[in-house]
């Protein structure tokens, strides 16, 4: 993203991408960052901050799986409900091997319907087709599979698909904060954004040392600036 992009904002693209960046690393809400950038003698309002996070997140998102290598070809397929506004949704998400969230869908239902509708725009984002599938026991799965990707072999088991069921918690962690999502919309559009962001800071920290944890997320900070555009500003005095 070039500096452009900022063009008639008040504010500097340092300001506002640090915004959207605590709004989706953290389980911040608008009102929390304001006060955070309060405290450092910058006064910004939540809805300004609900702004930036809505036209800037997306944007930031999409440059980050744009970096991304291709996905890995075992693929980790789940679902989860939430509620908006009281009424019961599901949350289709999709994962690699590594943990990288390849693409969510809130969908009204979890039929067979609504499983070959995710394959299709799992496969129509990541343009590939796996070698193999990891469920669980959901019937609608099966049946979409048989569909939809035949050739690709389908594993279903509870036990083995908890890489997509961790993918849920920091979903969860966000909603909580939120305290629920009002609107289909509003919720498909943060969390598309969410989880092109949050999981760019969060290195599978587990499999790294100390030393290598600081340097792999020196490196992700580099990225980010480089697509936030803040890479080519001159560092302040």
């Amino acid at each position: 993203m070039d500096t452009s992009s900022y063009r008639g904002f008040r504010f500097p693209p340092e300001i506002i991408s640090h915004c959207v960046w605590l709004y989706h690393r953290f389980s911040l809400s608008l009102r929390d960052v304001e006060e955070l950038m309060l405290e450092r003698d910058i006064e910004v309002s939540h809805e300004t901050i609900h702004q930036w996070t809505r036209r800037f997140g997306p944007a930031y998102a999409a440059a980050l799986r744009r970096r991304r290598p291709q996905p890995g070809d075992k693929w980790h397929l789940d679902e989860v409900f939430v509620k908006i506004s009281g009424v019961q949704r599901y949350l289709w998400r999709a994962v690699d091997a590594d943990g990288n969230v390849l693409d969510i869908l809130l969908q009204n239902r979890r039929d067979e319907p609504a499983a070959r509708r995710f394959f299709r725009k799992l496969m129509k984002k990541t343009r590939s087709v796996p070698r193999v599938i990891v469920t669980d026991k959901l019937r609608s799965y099966a049946a979409a599979h048989r569909q939809v990707m035949p050739s690709v072999e389908h594993r279903s088991h509870k036990g083995l698909n908890n890489r997509a069921e961790n993918s849920h918690q920091p979903t969860r962690q966000r909603e909580r904060a939120m305290k629920g999502f009002r609107t289909v919309g509003g919720a498909q559009r943060f969390l598309a954004a969410f989880s092109g962001i949050s999981p760019h800071f969060r290195p599978r920290r587990h499999l790294l040392t100390a030393i290598g944890y600081r340097t792999e997320m020196t490196i992700r900070f580099a990225i980010w600036d480089q697509i936030t555009g803040l890479a080519g500003l001159p560092a302040e005095a």
